[in-house]
């Protein structure tokens, strides 16, 4: 299956018969391309009834379910410009090597990213989101998979995002958490287990695009990431319950070809931001265009 592939008809929520969930993949910087989709999907009038995220699925499922999603749409162009000029992930090569000397564990402070989410996020805390909003996380004491739904977004959602060596474990309740992507990097379980009976799938691409044998440490993580992220993706795709419709958004990332980019783990380089968001505006848009 391509990265725009699709099965069922996209369609809005006014059958309330109908519930129709986004899930919001992890994937740094490559977020980017989640805040096309949602501008297409709001430009389209496909309203979800639940959002669930994971990572920087986490910070984009939030705000979308924080409003009216055309709202949302345009807060979520506004945050990520910023990214551009912010001091998330964008410390200096001697900070880093400070942090990491200090810590042991992580290279980066998670302070810029929770000033980030308290100017951007309209809401803190689960229960005022207008829409349902879940996120997930890797307990490392439980080395099990945990949902957030209720209490502080602000703590769930730096816990869902906290890379392992980039960022500190988040305590939430006494335990310790990293990254949900660790997990469950694109949790279609999550909407099928709320309900879903129509799932819009948010990503950040390469889904289907080939890998190529390791030649260095940079492929052998890159490799080893793509492939825990995209196993339980497919077992959860060839595993939906009948009558589940399914949409795979288009990125606008050529499927094809083989796909080991060592640059796809600058996780803070962000030049690239406004033309990921525009190409898969574009590319979702016609699809839904199409489609309906």
């Amino acid at each position: 299956m391509a990265d725009d592939a699709v099965e069922g008809r996209p369609k809005s929520n006014g059958d309330r018969s109908e519930r129709v969930a986004f899930v919001l993949g992890g994937g740094g910087l490559r977020g980017a391309a989640e805040v096309g989709m949602i501008k297409a999907l709001a430009d389209t009038n496909v309203q979800p009834d639940i959002v669930v995220g994971t990572s920087i699925g986490s910070i984009n499922g939030a705000i979308a379910a924080a409003g009216p999603l055309d709202e949302m749409a345009h807060q979520l162009e506004g945050m990520w410009s910023h990214l551009e000029s912010s001091g998330v992930l964008r410390d200096g090569l001697m900070t880093r090597m400070t942090n990491l000397v200090r810590h042991r564990t992580h290279m980066h402070s998670n302070t810029a990213m929770r000033e980030l989410l308290l100017e951007w996020l309209p809401y803190h805390d689960f229960e005022e989101l207008p829409t349902p909003f879940q996120c997930s996380a890797a307990c490392i004491e439980t080395s099990s998979e945990r949902w957030f739904e209720s209490g502080t977004l602000i703590d769930a959602i730096l816990a869902s995002c906290a890379v392992p060596g980039l960022l500190p474990p988040v305590e939430v309740d006494g335990q310790h958490f990293i990254d949900g992507g660790v997990v469950n990097s694109i949790p279609i379980s999550r909407a099928l287990h709320l309900g879903a009976t129509t799932i819009y799938v948010l990503h950040v691409g390469n889904i289907e695009t080939e890998l190529r044998l390791p030649k260095n440490a940079w492929d052998v993580a890159f490799v080893a990431f793509e492939i825990a992220r995209r196993h339980r993706f497919h077992h959860d795709l060839e595993h939906l319950p009948e009558g589940v419709a399914i949409h795979v958004l288009p990125t606008g990332v050529d499927p094809n070809g083989k796909f080991n980019d060592a640059g796809k783990l600058r996780y803070n380089h962000s030049a690239s931001i406004q033309i990921s968001i525009d190409r898969a505006y574009n590319e979702t848009l016609k699809y839904l265009s199409v489609s309906e």
